[in-house]
């Protein structure tokens, strides 16, 4: 039988179609693949973003480690169980609609978007709060983004703008692309304290999360947004199962 995940040359294909992807971003599949063709190569990917994850941060435990402030404080409110839930399964399906839904325009989609990305901005930008914490200002800006979500589609829904925005996404979607692997990795700068040092190594400390990002970017758009959402959970729950196991 035929296990392509057992075979190199494999996983070298891959990373030279990702490769071509990044080099020139396309908005629509060049190839049609069947679900079994798309299952393999999310597992090949998954599995070359973790050897590359695990390089990189044992890397950067010999030059800097900053601390993840958020990981700390998740782990201190919640129990194992919910931790799973939250950080392997909530936050993962929060950024994916954020940051990788709309590659693909559709009305909706950027609506959704849009307001979520603004509950994001609110939460940690204005009100230096945490995505998943419920404290006195979540109605706030869980409001906020709910009603800018119902204006940006409202808006875009017109069949001029539409028509717009859709020629847009085509004759500019490696611009969008880019800007939504280097949003994605960079603000995850609000994850450490927000000093000095952490600023200047800030395309360092996050290169973790661009090479994610260009991999989710790419199973967006070539295979359909189940597949590095179900990747993006599957790398979270085994990280946050990983911290159980006690170190000393």
């Amino acid at each position: 039988m035929n296990y392509p995940l057992l075979k190199p040359k494999y996983y070298l294909s891959l990373i030279k179609d990702l490769l071509n992807f990044i080099r020139c971003p396309y908005s629509n599949p060049l190839k049609v693949k069947t679900v079994k063709q798309k299952v393999y190569d999310t597992i090949g990917l998954f599995f070359i973003k973790i050897c590359f994850s695990i390089s990189i941060a044992s890397l950067l435990q010999f030059i800097y480690e900053p601390k993840n402030l958020t990981s700390i404080n998740m782990s201190e409110r919640f129990g194992p169980f919910v931790l799973v839930l939250v950080a392997g399964v909530i936050l993962p399906l929060y950024e994916e609609i954020t940051f990788r839904l709309s590659l693909k325009f559709k009305p909706t989609y950027l609506a959704v978007t849009s307001g979520t990305f603004i509950y994001y901005i609110l939460t940690k930008a204005i009100f230096k709060s945490r995505i998943s914490l419920v404290d006195d200002t979540f109605l706030y800006r869980i409001s906020i983004g709910i009603l800018f979500m119902i204006i940006t589609y409202t808006i875009i829904r017109r069949e001029k703008v539409k028509k717009l925005i859709d020629r847009f996404w085509k004759e500019n979607f490696r611009f969008i692309y880019y800007l939504s692997c280097v949003s994605f990795a960079w603000l995850h700068i609000f994850n450490f304290e927000l000093s000095i040092i952490n600023g200047l190594l800030l395309p360092i400390i996050t290169l973790p999360q661009l090479f994610s990002a260009t991999i989710a970017g790419y199973t967006r758009i070539a295979f359909g947004f189940k597949y590095p959402l179900f990747t993006h959970m599957a790398t979270n729950i085994l990280f946050t199962l990983l911290s159980f196991i006690p170190l000393d």
